[in-house]
């Protein structure tokens, strides 16, 4: 069977190895005469796969001792919730910089739990650029934390350089973590839905600092207290077992591609491909992104009008191009080239713009 060219934004492309290995161990995991999904979540097998998935993470993002790392259900749309219901006190104020559809959905639910500051956006722009323009002198006053979003899948923005911030800073990563080297310990809590880079959907990931498990109150429900899934090494309740099965698989195929720091280069090189057909088109496409703010995972672009827009994705589906189609709020085209995107798949999409270009033009 032939495979698509997958560019969807999420759930998007797993590696092949990690697929064909889940494939062999479906119905009988290590020797056990069960699937992984039948195991009890209280077995060795089982807890074997679990811990190993905490180990490789903290491995390859380097990971300090001084922090958890925790598996949650919900997705990162719950930790928009959690991380005010847990961080945001009365007599504080929780900042947010404000740079696509989903830092807006976090800062809508921050809202409910107390106050709230956006200090910097790039709305009035579409959301064309990560905002620069902006102090955070004044946030040591009084601020819980700031909250950004490193990665724009709609608008295919992505933080280049972090904030040094006087506060705690905390980042959903959902669709970036681990495409670069970062240094964790700028960040106090980092959240990831798993379906980018990670796995598939059901597990969200959080690298928190073990002192502020210590900040949650004691008037919130059980399963929405940081310091419980900690405490419990995530098994509180049953796990997406088989989420987190798949996780420790795609982490050890990262592994054995040298690394995070690998992972990077051929991110890179994938990225400029897609972007040399762009900006080598004479205006046939367009890039939504600024180019000091361009995505290495969501490459975002548009055509000169919506029929050539429409032929464009028709014949990139009929050469097994999937996903192509933008956001409704940008319009064209969007390229999401996770980790798992092979480099093949994006040096065919180049070459495809290139050759429609040319008979369009």
């Amino acid at each position: 069977m032939k495979r698509a060219y997958n560019f969807n934004a999420g759930p998007t492309a797993l590696p092949l190895a990690v697929l064909e290995r889940a494939q062999k161990e479906l119905t009988n995991f290590n020797n056990t005469g069960m699937s992984v999904m039948e195991l009890s979540h209280r077995s060795k097998d089982y807890e074997d796969v679990h811990n190993r998935a905490k180990d490789l993470l903290k491995e390859l993002m380097n990971i300090p001792d001084s922090y958890e790392v925790l598996f949650i259900q919900g997705g990162a749309s719950l930790q928009f919730s959690m991380v005010p219901m847990n961080f945001l006190q009365s007599d504080k104020t929780a900042y947010y910089i404000e740079t696509g559809a989903w830092s807006e959905k976090a800062i809508k639910e921050a809202k409910l739990f107390g106050k709230t500051n956006v200090i910097a956006s790039s709305k009035e722009q579409n959301h064309n650029h990560i905002p620069k323009d902006y102090s955070l002198d004044h946030t040591a006053e009084d601020g819980a934390y700031l909250h950004i979003t490193t990665n724009n899948t709609i608008f295919g923005t992505q933080w280049q350089d972090y904030p040094n911030s006087p506060i705690p800073l905390f980042a959903d990563m959902s669709s970036d973590i681990m495409c670069k080297e970062i240094d964790v310990e700028k960040f106090s809590l980092i959240y990831a839905g798993a379906q980018k880079n990670l796995g598939p959907s059901g597990i969200t990931v959080i690298i928190i600092k073990k002192d502020l498990l210590e900040q949650t109150p004691d008037n919130i429900p059980t399963m929405l207290k940081y310091n419980i899934h900690a405490k419990n090494n995530s098994l509180y309740n049953t796990p997406p077992t088989f989420a987190i099965y798949m996780l420790s698989l795609v982490l050890e195929w990262v592994k054995e591609q040298g690394g995070v720091k690998a992972i990077e280069e051929t991110n890179r090189k994938k990225a400029a491909f897609i972007y040399d057909a762009i900006d080598n088109s004479n205006g046939f496409y367009k890039g939504h992104a600024q180019e000091d703010s361009r995505s290495l995972m969501n490459i975002t672009f548009t055509l000169r009008d919506e029929e050539i827009t429409k032929k464009f994705l028709t014949e990139a589906k009929e050469k097994g191009f999937v996903g192509l189609g933008g956001h409704r709020s940008v319009g064209g085209c969007r390229a999401s080239a996770y980790n798992s995107v092979p480099l093949e798949s994006c040096t065919a999409l180049a070459s495809f713009m290139d050759e429609f270009r040319k008979a369009n033009s």
